[in-house]
Parts: structure tokens; sequence; C-alpha cells
């Protein structure tokens, strides 16, 4: 789907966020981890190095094995036990981002009381990332489908169900703004949503939909583009 031109006008809509990619950069997380994990695999295994290894295999595009290739390439054995010491650690850290300029500029002009949030992902996990970016401050309602329990991430209704019982508009009055179109917009189109992709060029997921009714309506390049005017209308 081609980028739309223009100013997308998003006054008196529920407003409904996505996180990773969409309000800071996901990558931010990973580099703050693997920095993280740097004295912890000196103090298990004596070797330096770590995070940087982890960059360049991230950079290049590895996903799911990163611990265990940058140990190899230390010279040092993954083993299992280590490997999810890291992975445990990796999803505790204090995490070290900020909004993107874009986000921090939308959020800024964009009503707390309808505003909300729906992200996947390890509870723990997530939930830091939200106190790093201060948006419990920010957004009225914060949905972490971590903690809804097995089988709720996305697509599942659950989350957006959720939302449309804290903002008592009817469904078609909320817009879903995220950068996966492989499981973020399925189920908020059905429910008759607004969808918005934003696709960020530095991304971690390149955003294609599997099917047609898996993509967002709207997409674009940032959260610029898309208009606030006074007198949205809160949550009720």
């Amino acid at each position: 789907m081609a980028e739309d031109s223009g100013c997308l006008d998003l006054t008196d809509r529920v407003l409904v966020l996505d996180l990773d990619d969409t309000l800071y950069l996901e990558r931010d997380f990973a580099f703050s981890g693997f920095a993280a994990l740097e004295p912890l695999v000196f103090q298990r295994m004596g070797r330096t190095g770590f995070a940087r290894a982890c960059r360049t295999l991230f950079e290049a595009g590895l996903r799911g094995t990163i611990f265990n290739q940058a140990l190899a390439e230390l010279g040092a054995a993954g083993e299992e036990e280590l490997i999810r010491e890291l992975v445990g650690a990796y999803r505790a850290h204090d995490p070290q981002i900020a909004l993107a300029s874009d986000a921090a500029r939308f959020l800024a002009r964009a009503p707390c009381a309808s505003s909300a949030l729906i992200s996947d992902g390890p509870a723990g996990m997530q939930r830091s990332k939200v106190r790093a970016l201060g948006l419990e401050e920010r957004l009225g309602r914060i949905v972490l489908t971590g903690e809804l329990g097995p089988g709720c991430g996305k697509p599942h209704p659950l989350g957006y169900a959720l939302v449309e019982e804290w903002s008592q508009r009817p469904p078609e009055a909320h817009v879903y703004i995220a950068d996966n179109a492989a499981k973020d917009f399925l189920e908020p189109r059905r429910r008759g949503w607004t969808t918005i992709q934003i696709l960020r060029p530095e991304r971690v997921h390149r955003g294609a939909a599997p099917t047609l009714a898996h993509r967002a309506h709207h997409v674009v390049g940032s959260l610029d583009a898309l208009a606030l005017r006074k007198g949205a209308v809160g949550a009720r």
C-alpha cells in the first residue's frame, strides 16, 4: 500500500497506539539490553565484546539466536543454562530508551483521556518500557497483552475489547496506530476501527501484510502526518 499524502485528521477519535517501532525504535531496546549483558558475560565467561558482537549480528538481520552466535564468535560455549540467564537478564534490564521525536510531539498533542496503548510481549519487559518512556502519565489506558494470560497476544480480540470497554465509545471512533501488519490490524479492522501503519526506516519488522484483511487503511512514515486539533473528545 502506498504511503498516504497529506495529513490525516484524528480529532475526536480514541487514539490507540502500539509500542515497539511505533512510539520508540525497538532496536534501541535491543542495543540497551546487549550493553546491560556485557558485565554478566564477563563475569560468567571472562570475555569482553559481547554487546558489540550482538549489535553487529542484530544489524545484519539475525534474530532469535543472537546470544548463541555472539558467544560462539567470542570463543565461549553458549550453554543452555547461560543462554536462559542472558534472556532473563535481557528482559529484566532497565531499558535506556527514549520516545521517537515525532512520537514525543504527537503525545504532546494527544489528549491523555482519549489515548490508549495495546502492546504484545513479555509482561515485565513491556512494563519496563512503558515506565522508561513515561507512558503511564501520558496515556489513559495501557493494555499489555502479556498480562492478560497465554494466547491473548494480537490479533486476539481481548486487548481491543478492553480498550472499547474503557473508552465507552463506538468501535468506529477508535484508531489503531501500529507497525506490524502481520498481526496488528486484522482484529481492529474486523471491529470497525480505522487502522494506520507507521513504517519507520529503522524498524525491525518489514511490515508486509500476509493478506488484504491484514492491511492497514493508511500508511505513514511519521506520526507528524497525523493531525490533532483542540477539542478532542475524551473517554467517558
